[in-house]
């Protein structure tokens, strides 16, 4: 059987992935487009490792794939899938669904050299999940385990990053996560340039759109499907109208995959389209009626597949040429895994039609930032650190001109490693609350400064204990004004209701001028420009780009109030300035 030549990309990364664990046990990940051949650079690395080697998917589409690229190689490999009715183990290369061989984990009682995760995002933190379990017993017959995850998204609702450092700088997590390093990542925009996928084609669903707005997600960025079922419920002749576009815009094309938000959803779609072309899968749909409408669907006996979660990855359709979103989602990473199902190449399909109903409002090519979306204006913002200079993407709010005006991260993403291997992280930080015994500048969140270990006063507790004394006020800061007296800097904090309250900083005072600096000039620009001011006429100038307070706190003295405490970058239960309840 003649052996599959490798596109460039592919090479890189299998050379990247053999050089990293030739110097390094540490696991990682290789991120590539859904589409980019993940099947052809796993059996490739399985031909070259020494020793056994593992494949694991979720799914026995994705093991029956991966298997069949590998055995092109003219390569006997074993399979241990329930699903695809066998169990061998006794091949030097077995490919495996991850729900049969965690069940039986007595059936690998050798040790393995090399562990491939395809889909790797599917992996959580839980010791006692089935990957981790899985990994730990292969780790127990032979510690020096190589573990490396392909994906195309390597993010996860509720947890975020799965992986900590990337290759470019980046560091995602403090915390460790199921992989240390992600070693290898090629932009979907290269893929599609390059001719290797299909062009995305995105439709303005003008006729109507679902609002989730009102509707509060859970921890894992999922909204609650009791509530989502109740606006959906309202919304039938929306979800008609929407059904009925999405039938004109497929008129003449081959494959249309529909992403419902609910079961009740799906239902509701599927009843207003072609029985005779339509298919319904859901997660509670029998495995073989489930493998017949995937059949049928591939061989364009039905035209429509409408789903509910249980296609999102690991699915491939090649002639699919729709995708209509009718489910919100909070992740870049799982928008970019629903589209990529429509991004494959083949014969007669020249675009793939995007069209989203639910507001999502993702940029395709946007890359996943790490944090649920703060605000419907958000979008990704490139934000360069003070420090290191280096390149951070957060949310943020641009400008007409495409200028950045607000950001909300906290910490720039940068990290280095030095010669001796040792990964050091910036220190840099864009919001902060600085300790009151060492000065030290601390995540907004922390409880204990980092530097002195010393507790940090919570800003909730601050407010709570000024509205218990008669002699405090709390102004909700909705913005300042600057003026100049002399040598002195006045500083009003303004309320959203029209009150104000006044404070100086006296310049020819070094000491006062420090404070001034530490709490305007540092966060100068959003924290993205520090300066540090030495003259009223500085400060003056530069008025219209201080950050203000979100909350002022002052005590009565005498006649007069005198502002104890200010709090920067507040994030807790206490409303802000212009905030609804």
């Amino acid at each position: 059987m003649k052996p599959f030549t490798l596109r460039d990309y592919q090479q890189e990364a299998v050379d990247l992935t053999i050089q990293h664990f030739r110097q390094s046990n540490d696991s990682a990940v290789i991120v590539l487009p859904t589409g980019a051949g993940k099947s052809l650079v796993i059996a490739t690395l399985a031909k070259q490792a020494r020793g056994k080697v593992l494949v694991l998917a979720h799914v026995k589409e994705l093991v029956e794939q991966n298997h069949h690229k590998f055995t092109e190689l003219g390569i006997d490999a074993g399979l241990y899938s329930a699903g695809l009715k066998q169990k061998e183990t006794h091949h030097n290369v077995t490919f495996a669904s991850i729900q049969s061989i965690s069940r039986n984990l007595e059936a690998l009682g050798s040790a393995y050299s090399l562990l491939v995760i395809d889909e790797c995002h599917r992996l959580s933190d839980d010791a006692d999940s089935q990957y981790l379990k899985t990994i730990s017993h292969l780790k127990s017959l032979n510690p020096n385990l190589k573990v490396l995850g392909l994906t195309a998204t390597p993010y996860r609702m509720g947890l975020g990053w799965i992986y900590q450092y990337h290759y470019r700088g980046y560091i995602r997590s403090n915390e460790p996560r199921p992989f240390k390093h992600c070693i290898y990542e090629l932009p979907l925009r290269y893929m599609i340039t390059k001719g290797y996928l299909t062009r995305p084609e995105v439709i303005d669903a003008a006729i109507a759109q679902y609002d989730f707005s009102s509707i509060t997600p859970n921890a894992f960025g999922q909204l609650p499907e009791k509530p989502v079922n109740e606006l959906l419920t309202r919304c039938k002749r929306v979800t008609q109208a929407i059904i009925q576009q999405v039938e004109t815009l497929a008129a003449n094309r081959q494959g249309v995959m529909i992403f419902a938000a609910t079961v009740l959803h799906a239902q509701e779609i599927t009843s207003y389209l072609p029985a005779n072309q339509t298919a319904l899968i859901t997660g509670e749909t029998p495995h073989a009626i489930r493998d017949e409408y995937i059949r049928a669907f591939k061989q364009k006996e039905l035209k429509y597949l409408v789903n509910v979660s249980v296609l999102t990855t690991g699915f491939d359709a090649p002639h699919v040429d729709v995708i209509a979103l009718l489910r919100p989602t909070q992740s870049v990473s799982l928008y970019q895994q629903i589209i990529g199902r429509g991004l494959r190449l083949s014969p007669d399909k020249e675009d793939c039609l995007i069209i989203d109903y639910a507001g999502n409002n993702f940029n395709l090519f946007h890359p996943e930032v790490g944090e649920p979306k703060p605000n419907s204006q958000s979008e990704p913002v490139q934000v360069f650190c003070p420090l290191c200079e280096f390149s951070n993407i957060f949310w943020g709010i641009k400008d007409d001109n495409g200028f950045v005006i607000e950001h909300y991260g906290r910490r720039c993403q940068h990290a280095e490693k030095d010669e001796k291997g040792k990964i050091t992280r910036c220190e840099y930080r864009f919001r902060f609350k600085s300790c009151s015994y060492c000065g030290a500048e601390n995540d907004i969140a922390a409880r204990q400064c980092h530097q002195c270990s010393k507790a940090i006063t919570d800003p909730d507790e601050q407010l709570k204990k000024a509205l218990q004394l008669k002699d405090a006020l709390i102004l909700r800061c909705a913005g300042i004004s600057i003026e100049a007296s002399d040598v002195k800097v006045i500083v009003t904090y303004h309320d959203e209701h029209g009150e104000s309250l006044k404070e100086s900083f006296n310049f020819s005072a070094p000491a006062q001028r420090y404070i001034f600096n530490q709490f305007y000039g540092r966060r100068f620009k959003n924290s993205t420009q520090p300066m540090n001011f030495s003259t009223v006429e500085e400060v003056m100038k530069n008025q219209q780009n201080l950050t203000s307070p979100d909350f002022v706190i002052a005590r009565k003295k005498g006649k007069f109030w005198r502002i104890q405490t200010r709090i920067f970058d507040y994030e807790g239960n206490f409303r802000k300035a212009n905030q609804l309840n």
